[in-house]
C-alpha cells in the first residue's frame, strides 16, 4: 500500500477520484506558468488553504513523468475544469471523504437520504465515499451544490445484486439524483445505475484513469459477487 504521507514517484499508481495535496511553493510555480488562470478567484491561495486537486486521465501528448491532475470550479465561476501537470515530488496523496464526513455540507433536504445510504452501506459492510459537488463543497466551503446537483458516491467492490437493488430503492424517492460508481479490484469503476439496469448479455462502460472500455455484465457481476 502506498504511504499516504509520502510524495509520489513518477510510477506511483493512482486511481480515478484520488485526491492530492500540492505544496504551496509548487502551486505558485505552476500558476506562474499559467497566465490564463491569473484572474480566476480562489486559485492563488488554493494550496495554502490545504485544498486538494484530483487525479485525472492524461491527455494525448502530455508528459508521462508528470502527474495529471485538475480541479473543478464552482457553478458561479462557470463550472470550468482546470487541468494541471504537476511534478510528482510536489504532491502527496490524501484520503477522500466518506459520506458521513461530508454529509454536513449537504442541503438539509438530503440528510434523510444520506442517513439511509450510510445505514445501507453499514448493512453490507462498506463505507461510501463522495465525489462531485458534495466533495468539493465539503472540502472548500465554496458553493458547488445547487437545486439540480447529483449526489455522487463511490462504493467498494464485492457488492452483490441485493446491494444494488437496495440502492435503487433508496434512489427512487430521494430529493436528488443518486449517482456514482462501484469500484473494481483493478482500480477502474462502473456506474451503479448502468450495472443495475443492464441485462446479463449486455456490456457496460468501465472507466479507469488510463482507459475506457466495455466489459460484459456477466463478468462484472461475477467479480463483484463471487459467492452468488
Amino acid at each position: 500500500m502506498r504511504d499516504p504521507v509520502s510524495p509520489l514517484s513518477p510510477l506511483s499508481p493512482l486511481a480515478r477520484h484520488d485526491l492530492l495535496t500540492v505544496t504551496p511553493g509548487a502551486w505558485s510555480r505552476v500558476l506562474a506558468g499559467r497566465p490564463d488562470l491569473a484572474e480566476i478567484p480562489h486559485l492563488a491561495g488554493w494550496a495554502e488553504r490545504g485544498w486538494p486537486v484530483i487525479a485525472r486521465r492524461r491527455g494525448p501528448g502530455e508528459d508521462a513523468g508528470l502527474v495529471a491532475a485538475g480541479l473543478p470550479l464552482p457553478p458561479a465561476l462557470g463550472k470550468r475544469r482546470i487541468g494541471l501537470a504537476l511534478d510528482p515530488g510536489s504532491v502527496t496523496p490524501r484520503p477522500g471523504l466518506t459520506l458521513t464526513e461530508a454529509g454536513g455540507a449537504a442541503p438539509a433536504a438530503w440528510h434523510p437520504t444520506i442517513a439511509a445510504l450510510v445505514a445501507h452501506g453499514a448493512a453490507h459492510g462498506c463505507v461510501p465515499r463522495v465525489f462531485g459537488g458534495l466533495l468539493w463543497q465539503a472540502l472548500t466551503g465554496l458553493p458547488y451544490l445547487s437545486d439540480t446537483s447529483d449526489l455522487d458516491l463511490l462504493w467498494p467492490d464485492s457488492l452483490d445484486r441485493a446491494f444494488l437493488d437496495g440502492l435503487a430503492r433508496i434512489a427512487g424517492p430521494a430529493p436528488m439524483r443518486l449517482d456514482g460508481e462501484i469500484c473494481l479490484p483493478d482500480g477502474c469503476a462502473v456506474n451503479w445505475r448502468e450495472l443495475h439496469a443492464a441485462g446479463p448479455d449486455e456490456a457496460v462502460l468501465v472507466k479507469g484513469l488510463l482507459r475506457l472500455e466495455l466489459r460484459p455484465v456477466a463478468t462484472l457481476r461475477a467479480a463483484l459477487s463471487p459467492a452468488a
